[in-house]
């Protein structure tokens, strides 16, 4: 009985496959790498970012529009002035716009204010 070609290769090819796969038992576990400790700076997921407490860099990391540069000024403003009352306040900060503030609205809060410190508004 004579095959045709394809079959005879198809079943060589077969044959060399299962010659050079690996057995199961030599396969290798990946390794365990243990979890990067979670920053206390950074808001956890659905946490707001609080605009009297964050520092220049949380801000500059977590809020959009806002580099390191317009983020040390909202430090500066805060140290200078007193803690922000709302979010609309963010305006009073020389280069942040209200488009800035409606792209971060959602993410940021005001909190508590203590009268008193540096209140000079």
């Amino acid at each position: 009985m004579k095959l045709p070609l394809f079959v005879l290769l198809s079943l060589s090819v077969t044959a060399l496959s299962a010659a050079y796969a690996a057995p199961p038992s030599t396969t290798v576990a990946k390794p365990v790498v243990a979890a990067k400790p979670a920053v206390a700076a950074k808001p956890t997921a659905g946490a707001a970012l609080d605009l009297n407490a964050a520092d220049a860099s949380t801000l500059a990391r977590e809020m959009r529009g806002i580099g390191e540069s317009k983020a040390r000024a909202i430090v500066d403003y805060r140290r200078i002035h007193g803690p922000f009352r709302s979010i609309d306040d963010l305006a009073l900060v020389k280069g942040i716009g209200a488009r800035t503030i409606e792209l971060n609205r959602a993410k940021l809060r005001v909190g508590l204010v203590t009268p008193g410190r540096n209140a000079t508004r």
